[in-house]
């Protein structure tokens, strides 16, 4: 294959179906038919000598050499787009529209701050929520149903910093603690939480898909403990109201309490076992990469990060401390 002679075009198309993992949304992307998207990629494997995109149940596979190629190609379209494309992003006469995956909780955290700025930065932007049912989002992101996830995806970020040829894009908001969450005048609310007293206990859980086993209770399971789940509810909010008015606990993460709404009966407790860290992660996919106000939004949000944590943390819930 000489450069020369080959159609850089080919390598437009080559990037939006690395990116989009699927012919016919890359299609979409760039305006062309699938026919021709599928003729363009016919086109560069003749050039370049390989198969490059293998087809599967789910869209296309990239061969290793694709894998290799993509990042370069990518960085030069990018180097390309940033040289012939204006920058300059007015937020104040921007008009777009997020659609954006967050649990209830999250969104409760999340929404009033960022609405209070876009009424008064960005009057032209809408946002669209999509319900977070999983701690998977990444097929919502593939299939180009919400621009941005943010919530806890365990292990997703992991995955994402090891598999280079993903296209989608990570960035880690925050780092906290799982606490044990009750009502003040439960009967574990004074004196050390021993690990007797948890396990003996009713346990609400919150949980996406109504599974009564959570990463709580692979922890116990690690020091040979159990605990009996008798309440799964699928919201935050939902969680605080029946454990402020029973004498389940449940466990959350220590920001995240606040969202509830139940911040005034409830106190938390530091948990008798350990528990990794919970992390709040930001997922997008790389066709968003690029776009000004895509990066502005994300730009936002980790603006906000800092102020709106404090807040949570730090004055939302006594401890324990407090009540013992």
């Amino acid at each position: 294959m000489s450069f020369l002679t080959l159609d850089l075009n080919l390598l437009r198309v080559f990037d939006a179906v690395m990116t989009e993992q699927n012919l016919t949304r890359a299609s979409g992307h760039l305006a062309m038919t699938q026919p021709a998207v599928s003729n363009a990629i016919k086109r560069l494997r003749e050039s370049l000598g390989d198969e490059l995109l293998i087809r599967t149940a789910y869209g296309v596979k990239p061969t290793p050499r694709a894998e290799a190629l993509w990042p370069s190609v990518r960085a030069a379209l990018a180097s390309l787009e940033a040289a012939v494309t204006p920058q300059i992003f007015d937020v104040s006469k921007a008009h777009a529209t997020f659609r954006m995956a967050m649990a209830d909780a999250t969104a409760a955290f999340w929404l009033p701050s960022l609405m209070r700025s876009i009424e008064s930065e960005a009057p032209g932007v809408n946002v669209r929520m999509v319900p977070l049912t999983t701690r998977e989002p990444r097929p919502m992101l593939l299939r180009g149903d919400v621009d941005l996830a943010v919530g806890f995806f365990p292990g997703v970020a992991a995955q994402l910093s090891s598999d280079t040829s993903s296209p989608i894009r990570h960035e880690r908001l925050y780092s906290g603690q799982y606490v044990c969450v009750m009502r003040r005048q439960h009967p574990l609310a004074k004196g050390e939480l021993t690990l007797d007293d948890y396990c003996a206990a009713n346990h609400l859980l919150v949980s996406f898909s109504g599974r009564a086993h959570g990463l709580v209770d692979e922890a116990l399971t690690q020091i040979r403990r159990e605990r009996r789940i008798l309440l799964t509810v699928n919201q935050f909010f939902t969680a605080g109201r029946v454990v402020a008015n029973s004498d389940l606990i449940t466990v959350l993460p220590r920001h995240l309490i606040a969202s509830t709404g139940m911040t005034e009966a409830l106190l938390y407790k530091e948990l008798p076992f350990p528990m990794p860290a919970v992390h709040l992660d930001m997922l997008w996919h790389e066709r968003e990469a690029r776009s000004p106000a895509h990066r502005w939004l994300r730009s936002h949000l980790e603006s906000m990060n800092t102020v709106m944590l404090r807040t949570a943390t730090g004055n939302s819930i006594s401890p324990k401390a407090d009540n013992a």
